[in-house]
C-alpha cells in the first residue's frame, strides 16, 4: 500500500482546456522518511513506520533522538506505522509525492473539525416542531419526548441527542488526484478531505 503522511493547506480552484472549473484541495505532502522496518520475523507482521514534519530538539525526548538516528534523520513530529505484506523502502529512504501520479483514486485519514457540544437540529438534522401555536414557546430546535413515564421509564441507549459533535477520525475513499507539483510536494485532490486547514491527513493509495 503506497502511503505518505502530508499537511491540510487549504482550497483553490483549477481549470481544464475547456474553461471547467475544479475545486480542489492543497496538500502538502511529505517528503517522508521511513524510520523503521518491521518484519515477520522480528515483529510478527510486515509494516514499515514513516515520520513527516520536523520537531524542536528542545522538545524531543532522548529515546525519540535515538530512535531517529536509526535513519540519520533528525527528530519528527508525526509518525505513522503502515502495514504491507511488501515493500521495497528501507530505514533511511525518502517518500515524496511522486508515488502517486495524476487521475489515481486515493483514500485520505483525517479528524474531522470540532464542533463542540451541539443541539439535535445541527447534531442529527432534526427540524424541530415547525410553526409555534399559542402556547408553544421556544420549542422549534427542542428534541422532543425522549422516554416514557411508565414505560419504557428509561432512555433507551442510542437515542439521538445533543453532544459532542465532530472531531472524528475517518476515512474518506474515491479522491481523486487532479495534480502534483513536485518541487513543492503539493497534491491538488478532489473531493472531501477532511479536517481543517494545518491539520495532518494521511494518504492511501
Amino acid at each position: 500500500m503506497k502511503s505518505i503522511i502530508g499537511k491540510k493547506v487549504g482550497m483553490t480552484s483549477i481549470f481544464d482546456t475547456n474553461g471547467r472549473q475544479t475545486a480542489v484541495t492543497i496538500i502538502e505532502a511529505g517528503p517522508c522518511v521511513v524510520t523503521q522496518k518491521k518484519t515477520i520475523e522480528t515483529d510478527g507482521y510486515n509494516a514499515v513506520q514513516i515520520a513527516f514534519g520536523d520537531k524542536k530538539e528542545k522538545h524531543t525526548l532522548l529515546s525519540e533522538k535515538n530512535h531517529f538516528a536509526k535513519a540519520n534523520t533528525p527528530a519528527k513530529k508525526f509518525v505513522k506505522e503502515i502495514r504491507d505484506s511488501e515493500t521495497d523502502k528501507n530505514v533511511g529512504d525518502t517518500i515524496s509525492v511522486d508515488i502517486f501520479a495524476e487521475g489515481d483514486k486515493i483514500s485520505v485519514v483525517g479528524t474531522t473539525k470540532g464542533k463542540g457540544f451541539q443541539g439535535v437540529v445541527k447534531r442529527h438534522g432534526f427540524h424541530g416542531v415547525g410553526e409555534q401555536s399559542h402556547g408553544q414557546h421556544d420549542r422549534s430546535r427542542a428534541p422532543g419526548s425522549v422516554g416514557g413515564s411508565s414505560y419504557p421509564s428509561r432512555v433507551f441507549k442510542g437515542m439521538r441527542m445533543a453532544g459532542r459533535m465532530g472531531n472524528d477520525k475517518v476515512k474518506v475513499n474515491g479522491l481523486k488526484v487532479v495534480k502534483i507539483f513536485p518541487e513543492k510536494n503539493y497534491l491538488l485532490i478532489s473531493g472531501s478531505v477532511p479536517g481543517h486547514n494545518g491539520s495532518i491527513v494521511l494518504i492511501q493509495k
